[in-house]
């Protein structure tokens, strides 16, 4: 990896407002405490409660002790109403330093208000604050509602195939 920079972790929040201008959206790092609420929203949306996943993911991405590993939440009268994680990865696949977003959900009660937008620009601001200036995903081509955001917010096809084999005899 190349050297980071100076610290880009965003510790302090950052306040806007929603499209029906009353619930004010505050995008801030991850804490310990914000966990359960995490692991709900994606319990939630997938129908799995994966305590143990989210424990990994919190200990690997959540301790701010590298600025190129980001994990944000966005939080509406206090309450978690989405997360967002991904890191910079250098040279994966033949390709210079870039962003990668590997998770970002929406409660769904609050979708269409803004706040996966809001995610994906912090986390967007802290990647360019680290250097580099794509941002990738990958996502599952029958996920037709994460396509549509992803879509919606300029990201289109890129440049890489993604490949599988099964691996049982």
């Amino acid at each position: 990896m190349t050297a980071a920079p100076a610290r880009t972790r965003p510790d302090k929040a950052r306040a806007g407002v929603s499209p029906d201008g009353d619930t004010a959206i505050v995008v801030r790092a991850v804490r310990r405490s914000d966990l359960d609420q995490v692991i709900a929203i994606d319990a939630t949306v997938t129908g799995l409660e994966k305590r143990r996943y989210w424990a990994s993911v919190y200990r690997r991405y959540g301790s701010g002790e590298r600025s190129a590993q980001q994990f944000l939440v966005a939080l509406a009268q206090g309450r978690v109403v989405g997360f967002v994680i991904g890191e910079v990865r250098d040279w994966e696949f033949g390709s210079p330093p870039c962003g990668w977003v590997f998770a970002i959900d929406v409660d769904p009660q609050v979708r269409l208000g803004g706040v996966g937008t809001r995610l994906l620009q912090a986390i967007s601001a802290s990647f360019r604050r680290a250097g580099v200036r794509k941002l990738r995903t990958m996502l599952a081509r029958d996920n037709t509602l994460i396509l549509s955001f992803f879509r919606s917010q300029g990201m289109m096809a890129g440049p890489l195939i993604s490949l599988e084999m099964d691996l049982e005899a």
